[in-house]
């Protein structure tokens, strides 16, 4: 049930949003209730701050409490400073005008911060990914959502590799799950693959999600929105978690795919300041990925990527950067494994064969960062020096054979013929 909304191809003013969300929230009961809200961490595109105040305005004289948890994912903990930036407060803020609010990041892997809410079955996991798995699923959560009496979502809504389209439900598996849940969803898309599930509403990864949701006894409401190249929301629906996205995600398709009419021999992508390691950073290759004719060249530009992963770097050097039949077809080798490293791996990667013991991905995958030429070449990335390229000159350049995309890993961008 959608209880407000509006989308626009021009950005939505700060006070439409406001009125969206006083709209929509005055058909919820929160008054006297302690409502926890979930956001995205700093590597999304969002104005969390605008929704931060919002709330803030039109909430903190009805509820008991109000509560953030940032969905983090497997990500790295936000510390207290980036977590008020984020939001748009100092920390003299906090403790005086925001003193009531709490901010927590979720422990993905602290058992004690989980809690277990259900299993879905062998036969129904089967069925859901038809096929691909045939193992039971526990479905663990941050135990924060069971202890509140309302869970707001501030979804942003974009293009991802592995669930189709980021969004709704999406902020409880994986933003608050527990890791084994996070590694299912994860492996499942990359056995898809990146060029089949990117930019598509319906996938299975999407209908496990929703399917877990299910467990969530706390009521929960869902403010989903898109946002153009500048930040700022073109479209804002608040209801349910399913629905909200839904609408959102149908915004997103027209904002955010891109359409070209033939692929190109080198890519060059300029990632965004928020993507601080290839972990987030390797967006760029899941967006740009199907344009990079066979053959070519993906270019991930961004001095500001300055290592490999904060949280699973020695897991993924271990490995390196491989595509999906070198693990599969060695699976002896690799199925201990995490998932969620072999999901990532190949992902960067992109697509190929393992043949006779040989690898052949379709492209190459350069990074122009600032991490070393030496690990570049270690976990199989080709390196240039981010000196070394003039993106002034490149750009003036593009056309013929180069194509470069600033913000690159928001956008997703497609061949006009489909192929």
């Amino acid at each position: 049930m959608i209880l407000a909304g509006r989308g626009s191809e021009e950005p939505l003013e700060d006070s439409e949003i406001v009125q969206i969300c006083k709209e929509a929230l005055e058909h919820v009961p929160l008054d006297g209730k302690r409502v926890l809200v979930l956001i995205p961490d700093h590597t999304r595109h969002a104005r969390i701050a605008l929704f931060f105040h919002l709330l803030h305005v039109l909430l903190t004289r009805r509820v008991r409490a109000l509560d953030y948890l940032i969905a983090t994912g497997t990500h790295a903990d936000m510390e207290p400073e980036r977590i008020y930036r984020h939001v748009g407060i100092t920390e003299e803020e906090h403790r005086t005008i925001f003193s009531n609010v709490r901010f927590f990041n979720h422990e993905h892997a602290n058992p004690a911060a989980l809690a277990t809410i259900g299993t879905i079955s062998a036969d129904e996991i089967s069925r859901l990914t038809q096929g691909v798995f045939k193992e039971p699923i526990a479905v663990t959560i941050n135990k924060k959502v069971l202890e509140y009496d309302h869970v707001l979502l501030v979804t942003p809504v974009v293009p991802h590799e592995a669930m189709g389209f980021a969004g709704g439900n999406k902020y409880f598996f994986p933003g608050i799950a527990g890791l084994e849940v996070v590694q299912t969803f994860h492996w499942l898309g990359a056995l898809l693959t990146n060029l089949k599930v990117n930019g598509v509403k319906d996938t299975l990864t999407r209908r496990v999600i929703d399917r877990a949701a299910v467990f969530i006894t706390t009521p929960r409401t869902c403010l989903s929105f898109v946002v153009n190249e500048r930040d700022q929301p073109v479209c804002l629906f608040v209801g349910d978690p399913i629905e909200s996205w839904s609408r959102a995600a149908d915004y997103s398709a027209r904002v955010h795919i891109t359409h070209v009419d033939r692929p190109y021999k080198k890519v060059l992508a300029v990632t965004p300041g928020i993507y601080e390691d290839l972990w987030v950073g390797g967006k760029a290759m899941y967006k740009l990925e199907p344009v990079v004719a066979d053959g070519g060249e993906l270019i991930i530009f961004g001095p500001q990527i300055r290592a490999i992963s904060f949280m699973h770097e020695p897991a993924i050097r271990k490995i390196g950067y491989h595509v999906m039949e070198y693990f599969t077809q060695q699976w002896e080798r690799f199925s201990k494994e995490p998932k969620l490293i072999l999901a990532h791996s190949t992902n960067v990667r992109g697509i190929g064969t393992f043949v006779d013991g040989k690898e052949n991905p379709r492209i190459t995958v350069t990074l122009a960062t600032s991490i070393p030429e030496d690990v570049c070449k270690a976990v199989s990335l080709g390196f240039r020096s981010y000196r070394s390229l003039d993106l002034s000159a490149l750009k003036a350049e593009a056309g013929g054979d180069l194509l470069t995309v600033d913000n690159a890993g928001q956008n997703l961008f497609r061949l006009r013929n489909g192929g």
